[in-house]
């Protein structure tokens, strides 16, 4: 009646349970009916009593089968309509998967990394020093607000890299922006209710305050960053900004909109929520400096993430509280654990303190600058006056605008797909409206040199 599978990687008193209660779910073993001896079962199946013994003893603890002293096993009557629904025709746990990622030959992503450019040696002897010098510690939680070594590095750094002004203490270390806009929408929740954000902007703060019930207000970006106007007038009192590398745009505000902005903020206890996006990623002279930097007294919650640099994969993120959100902030996860490995905190302390980050930093700033340069000279060549190009000069996208072009963005993004060439849509970026002309987003960073120019090649034929 049964067949057991010794080839099988389930074992095999799992295999012999499974049979048992698939035949009780489909009425194929009706109520009270007795089932073979563990003795009888094992000669049939030509198995040991322990494996016949070992399905027949998960059967009686679920409530499958009941036993009769000297009478052996029997099942027990199940309700059908309650009953646990029959393994069979139930899909099997490889149709939950995913199905393996598409094969682009040519992926133009914008948040692709180098795939050779992550420091695995240097990370392997800092994570390994980590661990000998902090063993005795592994053993407990950590601080929920981060590992204070690694938040002295990260003061550090912003104070000497990015202008940022602050104490450790002000620094929580977070997996990744999407937690950190988690725990400012907590913090911010109880008086605040409307978000402007950048249009175009990126998507993941909307999501973010979106699934906190925050109103989402759009304002337009233009080369000088936000429509101050139309911010000033609405009912905003959170608003998020890139404002070193508008994403996707590119754009720098300029310092007398960057003022305006933080007197906006401080005019009514509003928040600017500053993401310092793609801020070291720099070709031409030096990164410029944070907003918080302006006003470190301010109303303005620094972001910045390891991720476009060193890897996405760690999640590993900090974030600059102003002191007027600190104690919110204490109070509400005071109870926390930590988020982040400390494990991976210590690793990333010791990177940072024997100087590893910031020469990673400029090494990235080299090779990315080499590969913005080929993806510029390849549009020249291949697109000439039909494209204008916009955010050229920083970050691992550009953004190319082709006004004349008549295929929309969604039949240049399916030609290239059956092409093998992957195209993130722009539309992506817009909250509302759509561009005046056809527009598409080119990152760069995953791709080598011949890669790069075969795929414009190839986009300037489909478009």
């Amino acid at each position: 009646m049964f067949i057991l599978n010794s080839s099988n990687h389930v074992p095999l008193y799992r295999q012999l349970y499974n049979q048992i209660r698939e035949h009780i779910l489909s009425g194929k073993l009706p109520a009270d009916s007795r089932l073979p001896s563990v003795r009888d079962i094992a000669i049939e199946l030509s198995a040991s009593r322990n494996t016949v013994d070992g399905a027949y003893q998960e059967l009686y603890a679920e409530g499958y089968i009941y036993s009769k002293p000297r009478s052996g096993y029997f099942v027990s009557a199940l309700d059908q309509e309650t009953a646990p629904q029959s393994l069979t025709g139930k899909p099997g746990k490889d149709d939950y998967l995913p199905g393996p990622p598409s094969n682009f030959a040519y992926d133009f992503h914008p948040a692709r990394l180098d795939p050779e450019s992550f420091p695995t040696e240097l990370w392997r002897k800092s994570f390994i020093e980590g661990l000998r010098r902090n063993s005795e510690q592994l053993v407990q939680y950590g601080d929920p607000q981060g590992d204070w070594g690694l938040r002295c590095a990260i003061q550090s750094y912003l104070e000497r890299s990015r202008g940022v002004i602050c104490a450790p203490d002000q620094i929580v270390i977070c997996a990744g922006l999407q937690q950190s806009l988690d725990i400012v929408s907590h913090i911010l929740k109880g008086n605040h209710s409307v978000v402007a954000v950048e249009n175009p902007g990126y998507h993941l703060p909307r999501s973010v305050f979106k699934n906190h019930s925050y109103t989402i207000f759009p304002v337009p970006v233009g080369s000088g960053g936000l429509d101050l106007n139309l911010l000033k007038a609405s009912n905003s009192t959170i608003a998020y900004v890139t404002p070193s590398h508008q994403m996707p745009l590119g754009y720098v505000m300029p310092v007398a909109n960057r003022l305006a902005l933080i007197e906006w903020a401080e005019s009514g206890c509003k928040y600017i929520i500053e993401d310092d996006y793609d801020s070291e990623l720099r070709y031409h002279g030096k990164p410029i400096p944070s907003l918080q930097g302006l006003r470190p007294t301010g109303n303005s919650i620094y972001s910045g993430t390891f991720s476009k640099i060193l890897s996405p994969a760690l999640r590993l993120s900090y974030m600059v509280l102003p002191y007027s959100l600190l104690a919110s902030y204490r109070h509400l996860y005071q109870d926390y654990f930590p988020s982040v490995s400390l494990l991976e905190q210590r690793t990333m302390a010791t990177f940072m303190e024997q100087g590893h980050w910031e020469r990673h930093i400029r090494r990235m700033r080299i090779i990315y600058k080499k590969k913005h340069d080929i993806l510029l000279r390849s549009i020249e060549t291949h697109f000439g006056k039909r494209a204008v190009v916009i955010g050229q000069g920083a970050g691992l996208h550009i953004v190319l605008m082709l006004p004349d072009t008549l295929p929309s963005e969604a039949e240049i993004i399916d030609r290239a797909r059956q092409k093998g060439i992957r195209l993130f849509p722009f539309s992506a970026f817009h909250v509302v409206g759509q561009p005046e002309a056809t527009t598409l987003l080119l990152g760069f960073g995953g791709m080598n040199s011949s890669e790069i120019e075969q795929g414009v090649a190839l986009l300037s034929q489909i478009c």
